[in-house]
Parts: structure tokens; C-alpha cells; sequence
């Protein structure tokens, strides 16, 4: 699991967009990174192309919470893929099973998240999963363990979350706390504002 050295709200505003790091707490009229809090005239300093296709591809690696060997690895998968890189680059991040079960509002956080599958509170298949990073594909089924003590912080999430959809590629159950993957997610419902093509293009030289 990647680890940020420096507090997330900074790591936020040198991006100059929320990067939601804190989760749920990055909704809140109290966060920092506000943009009717910003001060006029701010803007991120001049950069060359090298340093727009880093930015980019640091911003990703930081929202999903991956190390660079992972990135790697991932981008190299999207490779060998068929389909655009960029688009199944971000399906698979998109598909841990850290950020899915972020994205079913069963954590405040990902970082939460992944405190939970770690601790063995979450199961796939009905079999449990310990790695933040397993990715989870079409048909499989995400659960809380039975009298997991996480049932109860999950169900917190849950209701601190109603306002916020879960994706329609999937299908949960709030009350059974039980969940499916119907689909892979198409671009438009990948949410990190990201221009994935720099990261290709950086990998790419």
C-alpha cells in the first residue's frame, strides 16, 4: 500500500483539485481545497511536457493510493490488453477491490478500506481476501464477513454516503452487505479527472 509522506490536503492543493484522500471528509464545506476558498490568481507553475505526463500519472498513482512498481505493472497489463491502454489502465484500478469497496460506501475512505480487507472483515466468493490490491472482475461477489465487528463501521459508512450513488456496473445490498461486479465501468463512470493518454504517452518514450 502506498504510503503519503506529506499531509493529503497539500498533496491536494499542489495538484490543484481534490484528489479525495480523506474520503467522505473531502465533501465537506470544511475542506481546505474548497474553490470558493482559493485565493484569485492561483495557478500551478509552468512545467514542460515531461513534467504534465508525471503530474498525471503521480495524481493517479496518489487517488488509487499504488506504489510506482504496481503502476507499473498495471500499465503493462493495459498493454498487452486489447482496447485503448489508457481507458483499461484506469479499469483496472478501478476494479481493486480497495476502491470498490470505497465506491459501495462501505468505508469513509480508501484508505479505510483497505485497513478492512487487510483485517480479513471483507470476502469474495465467499472466501476471504486480505490484499487491497486483488482485482476483482465481471460476476464476482464482495460480501462483510458474518458478525464481522467492521459490520457495523461499514453500515455507518453506508448512511453517511446516501447521497452519493454507487456505480452502475455495481449491485449491492446495503441491508446484507453483500455486493456483485455486473460490468467492467466504461470511462465516463471513472470519476478521477485525469487526461490518461500523458500517462501513456510517458510510459511510452
Amino acid at each position: 500500500m502506498a504510503r503519503i509522506g506529506k499531509p493529503m490536503c497539500m498533496v491536494c492543493r499542489r495538484n490543484a483539485e481534490k484528489l479525495y484522500l480523506k474520503g467522505r471528509r473531502c465533501e465537506s464545506d470544511k475542506c481546505p481545497l474548497d474553490p470558493r476558498k482559493q485565493r484569485k490568481g492561483m495557478t500551478l507553475p509552468k512545467t514542460s511536457e515531461y513534467g504534465i505526463q508525471m503530474r498525471e500519472k503521480n495524481k493517479v498513482k496518489t487517488y488509487y493510493g499504488v506504489l510506482e512498481k504496481q503502476f507499473r505493472r498495471y500499465f503493462s497489463m493495459a498493454k498487452k490488453s486489447k482496447g485503448v491502454t489508457g481507458e483499461i489502465l484506469l479499469c483496472f484500478l478501478e476494479c481493486r477491490i480497495d476502491n470498490v469497496v470505497y465506491k459501495l460506501n462501505w468505508a469513509f475512505s480508501r484508505r479505510m478500506a483497505r485497513q478492512a480487507i487487510i483485517h480479513g472483515h471483507i470476502f469474495v466468493n465467499g472466501k476471504r481476501v486480505n490484499r487491497p490490491s486483488y482485482q476483482l472482475k465481471v460476476g464476482d461477489e464482495i460480501s462483510v464477513g458474518e458478525n464481522s465487528r467492521y459490520s457495523e463501521l461499514a453500515k455507518q459508512a453506508i448512511e453517511n454516503g446516501r447521497s452519493i450513488p454507487v456505480p452502475a456496473w455495481l449491485e449491492s445490498s446495503d441491508k446484507q452487505l453483500k455486493a456483485k461486479i455486473v460490468r467492467l465501468p466504461t470511462r465516463d463512470e471513472i470519476s478521477v479527472s485525469v487526461d490518461e493518454h500523458l500517462i501513456v504517452n510517458f510510459y511510452s518514450k
